[in-house]
């Protein structure tokens, strides 16, 4: 399955960091930038959380929720949140089912070695529940920023 810009938002409900829980419907009304991504305490996915964390006070203003999205269990969200201090939520995807639905459980591939995997990518998703905007196989650098100009854009 393959989500795309214009598509309504596939539903979804996570348990988050600190037990809770998160589901699309409880955030209508708001931007939700909702990005995938490998793995806790790994190098690239450390630089992307920390670059949403160091933006966070831009994409209040413009009334958007950020949740970090991988298959990581809860315990391991909570350390990797407190260690970074990262001021979203972080839900646990562990089945896989919501990293299916958005389409980024793909095949990877790594010193010619194929396995499953996330694929880094973000999706946009406006208050009425449409996904503005997509970005695949994303690269850390610059990353935030260009989703931060997108939200503003809404």
């Amino acid at each position: 399955m393959s989500v795309n810009e214009g598509d309504k938002a596939p539903a979804f409900s996570m348990p988050t960091d600190g037990g809770g829980n998160i589901a699309l419907k409880d955030l209508k009304g708001r931007n939700v930038v909702l990005y995938f991504y490998p793995k806790d305490s790994t190098p690239g996915c450390t630089k992307e959380a920390c670059a949403f964390r160091d933006l966070m006070p831009d994409f209040s203003k413009v009334d958007a929720d950020i949740i970090g999205v991988s298959k990581d269990s809860v315990k391991r969200h909570d350390n990797f949140k407190a260690k970074h201090e990262l001021p979203f939520t972080l839900a646990s995807d562990e089945d896989g089912d919501v990293c299916e639905r958005y389409g980024v459980w793909v095949e990877k591939s790594m010193y010619g070695r194929k396995f499953m995997g996330i694929e880094r990518a973000t999706f946009l998703i406006d208050g009425k529940g449409k996904v503005r905007k997509v970005w695949r196989k994303v690269k850390v650098a610059g990353h935030a920023d260009e989703v931060l100009e997108a939200t503003k854009a809404l």
